[in-house]
């Protein structure tokens, strides 16, 4: 499946995605060595240490062992107000700006070649690019590109006809009722499989629609307003869409009630439920299966792994009992929700003031270029990513990312060989999986041809419903396809990175081997600090809490002994324990449990880049750089790749939904376990960055 953001990623993916910073005001320091020795490195500009690390970020009166965060991060943090137009501002928006830079040229000199040949990459992305950016064209047609959607729905006479409706729906990327996609199967990694999940949700989680408190309450509210006010856009009046509303936040809610929290999708083996289709349509009769698969162009299917069972069993109950023209009109909003920023402005602007103003607290709306960039890139991600690696990512810059992957992977085996707590037998399975993942760097060795996607200038809306039928197609159509290990998950600008553990593969984008995570004039310390606790963390994330269930091959397999299990499981409740204490907002709190997996791989993958740092040291070691020691580089350099600001509303759904803590969180957590933290800045017992010896973890 390509990466798009009108298809569903297999969930199974663990990506290092965005920090966030928490709102906590930082403490002073009384002295310190380690202040003395910023001071004087902030005295020093003419030492060049490379772009990945910037002394003036620093706030050198703070003390590093009460909060290394500040210390590394409050300069840039006091600086560096959020944008009017986004919701938080840090490190990998400054990288990703600095792509957009390149991506926005690219697909200007696209746009302007109208004699490009139908279906290069120049054609595709020109063509998608310029018609995107044509709002007077969007504005004149109006609610026309997503009419016939409308039409069809509001003319189905039965549950028959509104399932064939959904079925052809799902083909477009139109959200609602359910998640259905094509991945490879847990337990047989050599084979796809069709999954269906839970879904139909509008709102980022369930919990927004059954949570109580003041601020979950605000957003429903604001939910019903935004459904109102889609429905007026779309031709009905005051009261007919006011009933609406009321309809569609009644279905959703339902839904909600019968969806798994998000700590609980957690669990791989609980989300295995494999059936015949004849069984899922036997316990589903209403959802008519054999009719849906038809129209989704998965006749071929035989068997189904259901996610959970319970959200179906609800969604059947409900196909039943919800009248028709509730269902009805709970599509009609999926179609205009997921339609909504290819349309006019009204369109565009409503769904802004909600999505963007009242979750995420962005006080105005991004650039359309910018819109329109990001849509070119889901949608056709590697036919801009080549060009765009072409310009940005060097054969020199990819193999020094390659052996510093070599040297990571080596680091985490002595690491494997020298656990206390594990078994020589678990030790040899452990290795024998590290030995075995695959690695991918920059980009992929064969670039998508996107052979069959018709792109032109006559309708935005119509090439992102053509680009996303491509997507679908392109996956659904691997049902008895012999699984293809050479496909990437994102677009070669992501600035992001993943673990695969089906495929037990770790996947590193051009777009984020940039400064400051990787520098290739940048000095080691400040390149582990960076890219290669990132390289650490996608390794760790191998042998998280989830991904130390997938065996060497990516199967859903026990390769632990009991024993060792046991000792594993005590480490990461520790984790969960410690993470769950970090407050964001008000009396918001981690959830230790749903960043688990995260950081665990943000502790495993600190100390294997350290590790690894020490051993290019012991071949070259240029010591003090601007009065910082290489060690207190490295540390720096990993705070501040997670340096960033964020609106309250942002952080509220990042720690409702997102498995990822807080940038504060991902600096602090892991350092405090650290004791080459402590000597590197002359932390002592006692001091808020150093937790005591029976506290401390460390998994690997």
């Amino acid at each position: 499946m390509k990466k798009t953001s009108f298809t569903t990623y297999p969930a199974v993916l663990a990506a290092l995605l965005l920090g966030s910073c928490s709102s906590s005001t930082s403490t002073t320091a009384d002295s310190a060595e380690a202040t003395t020795a910023a001071a004087t490195a902030a005295e020093a500009p003419e030492m060049k240490m490379g772009r990945g690390l910037d002394l003036a970020n620093m706030d050198t009166t703070v003390n590093p062992c009460v909060d290394f965060y500040q210390y590394a991060n409050g300069g840039w943090v006091k600086n560096n107000p959020i944008p009017a137009s986004e919701s938080r501002w840090g490190s990998f928006n400054e990288l990703a700006e600095r792509n957009n830079a390149v991506l926005r040229d690219l697909l200007r000199e696209a746009a302007s070649n109208t004699a490009a040949p139908k279906g290069s990459a120049s054609q595709l992305i020109g063509d998608f690019y310029a018609v995107g950016l044509d709002s007077t064209a969007a504005n004149k047609a109006g609610i026309t590109p997503i009419k016939p959607e409308l039409d069809r729905v509001a003319a189905a006479k039965s549950t028959d006809d509104l399932i064939k409706a959904v079925a052809d729906l799902k083909t477009k990327g139109i959200s609602g009722f359910f998640s259905m996609y094509v991945s490879q199967d847990d337990k047989i990694s050599t084979q796809y499989a069709l999954l269906a999940g839970q879904g139909g949700l509008s709102l980022p989680d369930r919990d927004y629609y059954l949570k109580d408190d003041e601020r979950s309450k605000t957003i429903r509210t604001a939910y019903i307003n935004h459904l109102q006010n889609m429905f007026r856009l779309m031709g009905t009046d005051e009261a007919a869409a006011q009933k609406k509303a009321q309809t569609i936040m009644g279905i959703e809610k339902k839904l909600a009630q019968a969806s798994k929290a998000r700590v609980d999708l957690r669990d791989p083996y609980a989300n295995y439920n494999k059936m015949t289709i004849k069984e899922f349509s036997s316990q589903n009769p209403n959802l008519k299966v054999s009719q849906l698969l038809t129209g989704m162009g998965a006749q071929a299917a035989r068997e189904v792994i259901v996610g959970q069972p319970a959200f179906f069993k609800e969604l059947n109950s409900m196909l039943k009992n919800v009248p028709l023209e509730d269902w009805k009109t709970y599509t009609q909003w999926h179609i205009a929700r997921t339609m909504a920023p290819y349309l006019g402005e009204d369109f565009v602007q409503e769904n802004f003031n909600f999505y963007g103003k009242v979750l995420s607290g962005a006080k105005e709306i991004q650039p359309r270029w910018k819109r329109v960039l990001r849509a070119t890139d889901s949608a056709l991600g590697e036919a801009l990513g080549q060009l765009y690696v072409e310009k940005t990512f060097s054969p020199e810059a990819k193999q020094k990312a390659l052996t510093m992957v070599d040297n990571l992977q080596e680091a985490f085996k002595e690491h494997v060989r020298d656990l206390d707590w594990m078994s020589e037998e678990t030790k040899a399975r452990a290795l024998e999986k590290l030995g075995a993942f695959a690695v991918k760097i920059g980009y992929p060795d064969k670039w998508e041809e996107y052979k069959g996607l018709d792109i032109s200038r006559d309708s935005y809306a119509a090439n992102v419903i053509r680009a996303s039928q491509f997507a679908f197609r392109d996956n659904i159509g691997k049902i008895g396809q012999p699984v293809d290990r050479e496909e990437w998950f994102m677009s070669p600008p992501t600035v992001n990175a993943y673990y695969n553990p089906s495929m037990n593969e770790i996947v590193f984008p051009a777009g984020i081997l940039q400064p400051p995570f990787f520098d290739p004039e940048a000095d080691d310390a400040v390149n582990y600090g960076g890219m290669g606790a990132v390289i650490g963390h996608e390794l760790t994330h191998g042998f998280d809490d989830q991904g130390a269930k997938y065996d060497f091959e990516g199967n859903l397999k026990d390769w632990w002994s009991e024993a060792d299990l046991e000792q594993f499981n005590a480490r990461a409740n520790a984790v969960a324990d410690q993470y769950d204490q970090y407050t964001v907002l008000d009396n918001l709190h981690v959830n230790g449990k749903l960043t688990l997996g995260e950081n665990i791989a943000d502790i495993g993958g600190l100390n294997i880049a350290y590790t690894a740092l020490q051993k290019a040291l012991e071949k070259n070691n240029p010591g003090k750089i601007a009065g910082l020691t290489p060690e207190q580089r490295f540390f720096l350099a990993w705070a501040q790749i997670w340096r960033v600001n964020m609106r309250d509303e942002a952080q509220n759904q990042q720690i409702l939904t997102d498995p990822h803590s807080p940038g504060r969180f991902r600096t602090n957590g892991p350092v405090a376990n650290m004791p080459q933290f402590y000597e590197a800045f002359g932390c002592e017992q006692g001091d808020p960055m150093v937790r005591n010896d029976e506290n401390r973890i460390k998994i690997w």
